[in-house]
């Protein structure tokens, strides 16, 4: 039963991010072909941290009280779908950001519900559910690869192919395990829904400085994801989306390093590599933008399994041994809603806002930008928040919380 379970849970992975992989890195991409500035471009990834904001109320104030997860995710999965294969009809600003806030509300709450579904019915969770979850970098890079041999990456394919393979994912989650509402009739404050007893937590000097830093660094990580399909496709990169998915390979690599080298070297130097790699992303492509750059650019693409997973996986381990059974939940929700939510909207608008203040005079129609200026700016951001985490973080002591 296990093995036949595990099976359905890895599919379940590999379509919910195959999904995700279809869109995301190119939609700066499509939208560059309607004309929206750079301002609006970060916006529309914006719509994503709305989803982020919006999803602890639809998973703590419905899916946790009345309906059980796996129907819920079927109407999610089957309703974005729908919002999503509407998105290329559209072609103004405002009902693009509108329609994208929608569809990410109705996608982010299935990231938590899923991970709470295959938690609670893997017999070992901490064993098996790390080899389910891999299959979500799989369908990532499915999703990447498929996008690019379909010729998808500036065009609204990728919108049906994203809203196409939502409406199976929403089927298939009808054949996940019955997982009733945990908390059915029970009351749920709205602080508990949104993580705010482990404000508590926030005491602790050190762990404040890891909050702010977290938040901070969101800022500079979001230029990667509003601006490399434009840079790239400025760059008349061929297959790009597939190019792209070499990030997921890497992540792979370095989530089976991640555990020895918390072993080795703690939570802080971890951590300090995670945002080091950042910065170094960031020089990479900064200059890759006044040189032949192809190697350059593979390097800042390579690097990203040290960049997410030696700073955002370690970090929520971190906050997940800093809080106590009471309120582990609530941290990590917290982190949550700081990180993919208000770190996004910040991100995400100050990507956008700089790609326009770096545009240069159009030639012959097309649009161009000084890259080097553009990819300078995170950088530097990503500097000095690894100097103020260097200085004011202290690394937790082994008897844990």
């Amino acid at each position: 039963m296990q093995s036949k379970l595990k099976t359905k849970l890895s599919i379940f992975m590999f379509l919910q991010y195959f999904i995700w992989s279809s869109w995301y890195m190119t939609l700066g991409a499509y939208l560059g072909t309607l004309k929206f500035s750079g301002e609006q471009i970060g916006l529309a990834y914006g719509a994503f941290a709305w989803g982020a904001i919006l999803s602890p109320f639809i998973v703590g104030l419905i899916a946790d009280r009345f309906f059980a997860s796996e129907k819920i995710i079927a109407v999610l999965g089957i309703a974005g779908g729908l919002v999503m294969l509407l998105i290329p009809q559209l072609t103004t600003f405002g009902s693009v950001y509108a329609t994208l806030i929608l569809y990410c509300t109705l996608y982010a709450p299935t990231l938590a519900l899923g991970n709470s579904l295959s938690m609670t019915h893997l017999a070992d969770a901490k064993k098996d559910f790390p080899f389910v979850k891999i299959f979500s970098a799989v369908g990532w890079i499915a999703g990447g690869v498929v996008l690019s041999q379909l010729k998808g990456e500036q065009s609204s394919l990728q919108h049906y192919l994203a809203g196409g393979t939502s409406l199976v994912f929403g089927l298939f989650a009808l054949t996940l395990p019955h997982t009733p509402p945990k908390k059915k009739g029970a009351d749920v404050s709205l602080g508990e829904v949104l993580g705010l007893d482990a404000l508590a937590l926030l005491k602790k000097p050190t762990f404040a400085i890891f909050i702010l830093c977290m938040f901070l660094i969101c800022i500079p990580l979001y230029f990667y994801f509003v601006n490399m399909g434009t840079y790239l496709t400025q760059l008349k990169w061929e297959n790009m989306a597939q190019k792209m998915t070499l990030a997921q390979v890497s992540d792979v690599i370095f989530l089976l390093l991640l555990p020895v080298m918390l072993k080795k070297l703690g939570y802080k130097k971890t951590i300090f590599l995670g945002i080091l790699a950042w910065a170094t992303r960031y020089f990479l492509l900064s200059a890759s933008a006044s040189s032949t750059g192809t190697v350059l650019i593979f390097g800042a693409i390579l690097l990203h399994g040290v960049c997410y997973d030696f700073l955002f996986i370690a970090g929520q381990l971190y906050v997940d041994d800093e809080a106590n059974e009471r309120i582990r939940g609530a941290a990590q929700g917290l982190i949550a809603i700081i990180l993919w939510g208000f770190g996004s909207l910040v991100g995400t608008y100050l990507a956008g806002r700089v790609m326009d203040q770096h545009k240069l005079a159009e030639a012959k129609g097309a649009i161009a930008h000084d890259w080097s200026a553009i990819w300078a700016t995170p950088a530097w951001i990503a500097v000095g928040v690894l100097v103020t985490f260097l200085i004011f973080f202290r690394e937790p002591k082994k008897t844990g919380g």
